[in-house]
């Protein structure tokens, strides 16, 4: 198995590094908040962290690809930094502290590119949680100050509590009955939104989630999170990893259940 520490203590460098340039701007009266072409928010302080995470990654490790949400892919080769300076852009233009930067480390192998590495950090919390492949997933202020991650052990949907973002997009899918029916048969549903659900999962504190539409830069650092904390991270269609375009995150055990409610054609 290989080392990644390096890597792993890279990208806490790189999410430090973010973490002051976003939390500068964050609730700032001046902000300059800008619509991409798919009608999505984009603000300076999406661009001036992505800038910063690219900067330092050409310095340290400059043989290696970078893929952010921002300003897409440069470079070839095995190892590709994944990069998303803000999820939660909506959030943080409001001044709702849910959001976060994504870091991860994808390496070519079988199946395609698969996360190494993630760190997500989420600074106006206070939180940050990380992973490394088979070093498992942690929680704390720092690598040397951390708690261990487990996933649940519910079994049942009737006692379990689901995570998600909104409802509109399971409507544009056509899948909102199944979601609907899955919302009855948990006990308990919040819509938390973003990057924070599939953390909660992979601490335990939620029993699973999902979304119907997402991109690479969304998924990489949360899937290897929740999949090193003992849970599971498939597309709605099962396929493991970050890769169907959309998720399902959950501690394992309710993961068919899962995927069946979301996949229920009427």
């Amino acid at each position: 198995m290989p080392d990644y520490h390096d890597d792993l203590r890279l990208a806490h460098v790189l999410a430090d590094a973010a973490d002051a340039a976003t939390m500068d701007r964050f609730k700032a009266l001046d902000l300059k908040v800008e619509t991409k072409p798919d009608m999505t928010p984009v603000t300076e302080a999406d661009k001036a962290a992505e800038e910063l995470i690219r900067g330092q990654l050409q310095r340290a490790r400059p043989r290696d690809a970078i893929l952010g949400e921002e300003y897409g892919i440069e470079g070839t080769g095995p190892r590709r930094w994944v990069i998303d300076p803000i999820d939660g852009t909506k959030n943080y233009v409001r001044g709702v502290p849910v959001w976060a930067t994504l870091i991860s480390l994808m390496e070519a192998g079988e199946g395609g590119y698969q996360p190494v590495v993630g760190v997500v950090s989420a600074p106006a919390l206070g939180r940050r949680w990380w992973a490394a492949k088979g070093g498992g997933a942690y929680t704390g202020r720092s690598l040397t100050s951390a708690t261990r991650l487990r996933v649940s052990e519910v079994s049942r949907l009737q006692d379990a509590s689901l995570g998600y973002s909104s409802l509109s997009g399971w409507e544009d899918q056509g899948r909102l009955d199944g979601f609907l029916d899955l919302t009855r048969a948990c006990w308990r549903t919040r819509g938390y939104g973003d990057f924070w659900p599939y953390m909660m999962v992979a601490e335990g504190s939620l029993d699973l989630c999902a979304e119907p539409e997402l991109s690479l830069w969304d998924m990489a650092a949360t899937a290897i999170v929740v999949t090193e904390a003992g849970g599971r991270f498939t597309g709605l269609d099962g396929t493991p990893g970050p890769h169907s375009g959309n998720a399902a995150a959950s501690n394992g055990l309710l993961h068919d259940e899962l995927l069946g409610y979301l996949n229920q054609r009427y």
